[in-house]
C-alpha cells in the first residue's frame, strides 16, 4: 500500500505553495485562486494545501523531505538561512536532520 495524498489546512496557500516549490521541488498541478492547490513530488505524491483562518497543528506535528545525503540537508539548511528562514541547526538525531518553520503554519523537518 501506498500513501496517495496529504491535506495541508494553511493560513497562506500561496506563501506555502511557492515555499515548497522552491526549496523542495514540488509542482503545481492546479489551484483555485487563493484558497487551493494541488501540488505533486517526483514519486507520485499528492499535496494538498487549503485555505484555514486559525491553523494549529499539534506541537509535534511535521511533514518530513528525505535527502540522498547530508551534503544536501546542509545544502538546503544553507538556502532557507540565506533567505531569512530560522530552521535549527542540523544535527545527528534518527537521522541527520533539522527542522523549519514553513510560510502558512506547518513545520517540515529535512533528513538523511
Amino acid at each position: 500500500m501506498k500513501l496517495n495524498h496529504i491535506n495541508l489546512t494553511v493560513t497562506d496557500v500561496a506563501a506555502a505553495r511557492d515555499f515548497l516549490q522552491t526549496y523542495f521541488g514540488l509542482t503545481v498541478g492546479g489551484e483555485r485562486g487563493q484558497s487551493f492547490a494541488a501540488m505533486f513530488d517526483d514519486d507520485g505524491l499528492v499535496l494538498t494545501l487549503m485555505k484555514g483562518k486559525n491553523v494549529q497543528y499539534p506541537g509535534t506535528f511535521h511533514i518530513g523531505f528525505g535527502q540522498e545525503s547530508e551534503e544536501k540537508v546542509n545544502e538546503i539548511h544553507e538556502r532557507l538561512k540565506a533567505d531569512g528562514y530560522e530552521a535549527s541547526e542540523p544535527q545527528h538525531s534518527h537521522g541527520y536532520t533539522f527542522y523549519v518553520q514553513a510560510p502558512g503554519g506547518f513545520v517540515i523537518e529535512v533528513l538523511a
